[in-house]
């Protein structure tokens, strides 16, 4: 969460994640079932022999097409599918898995960010560019692994009851280009699109403003559907959830603050307008 909702700035995943594990020994059962050596496997599904044993050992993150190709080859009913989204989530690194788990499950979230369009919001295109921007470089499949857990972060969207949201966002994060005029454009777009929900609210704070309650950094506020508030901070490849009433409640006055600072939702729609306008 915090400046992307989790830059989610991974390595490579934790070997002994237990998604993976019983994903693993799953598809290893129903490959067994049907009768397929890992080779004739790999050759159905696009991937070598060794690619096929390091999912059946937990090793490596299978990616969201591969399940569902999977799943149908080998008449897995749906059970391969169903662990789909945890799959994901073992893409991130071990600082953001809980903070993933919250997300998806929030009632309320709201988001203050000033490096990047935050995740939640960002179209699969800014995405992919923001992984290849990561030094030391990631490999082709890994950024596509990021990409895909990225986006099945933005099924909160279409939940129901909806979840309420809001996000601040810095106008110079809006101004960058990153990924070019094209992804730029889409990715305002979306940015549009997006603040046009019922459920949620989207404010720029201008770069003009003389007075500004952010500046110690990005953060997100969660609530949970048992009314626990939790706050979400990260910098780097670290991370803290704040659990405890008083530095959560700081938190909060500090966003109500920002909100207040900022432009209100219409405005912001307006502004973003107008710098599709310039493109």
């Amino acid at each position: 969460m915090g400046s992307d909702v989790g830059t989610e700035s991974p390595g490579t995943p934790e070997p002994d994640s237990g998604i993976l594990r019983v994903f693993g020994r799953q598809l290893k059962r129903f490959r067994l079932r049907a009768g397929l050596e890992r080779a004739q496997f790999g050759v159905r599904t696009g991937y070598s022999a060794s690619t096929i044993a390091a999912f059946e050992q937990g090793r490596r993150v299978p990616p969201p097409r591969f399940i569902d190709v999977a799943d149908g080859l080998l008449d897995a009913g749906g059970v391969l599918q169903e662990m789909k989204e945890e799959v994901a989530r073992a893409q991130y690194p071990a600082f953001f898995q809980d903070a993933a788990r919250l997300e998806a499950e929030a009632v309320e979230l709201h988001v203050y960010d000033t490096h990047l369009i935050n995740g939640l919001l960002q179209t699969e295109e800014y995405a992919r560019a923001v992984f290849a921007m990561r030094r030391p470089l990631l490999d082709e499949e890994t950024i596509e692994q990021r990409v895909a857990a990225r986006i099945v972060r933005q099924k909160i969207f279409s939940r129901w009851p909806a979840p309420l949201m809001s996000f601040v966002i810095e106008e110079a994060v809006l101004r960058r280009p990153i990924g070019g005029a094209e992804v730029y454009r889409g990715q305002l777009e979306q940015t549009l699109l997006t603040g046009q929900n019922r459920n949620v609210e989207i404010q720029v704070m201008p770069l003009q403003r003389e007075d500004h309650a952010g500046l110690a950094g990005p953060f997100t506020l969660i609530e949970t559907k048992a009314g626990q508030r939790i706050a979400y901070a990260e910098v780097q490849k670290s991370s803290h959830l704040y659990t405890e009433r008083t530095p959560v409640r700081e938190l909060e006055a500090q966003y109500g603050i920002i909100r207040a600072q900022a432009l209100t939702p219409r405005e912001s729609m307006a502004f973003i307008e107008g710098l599709l306008g310039e493109l």
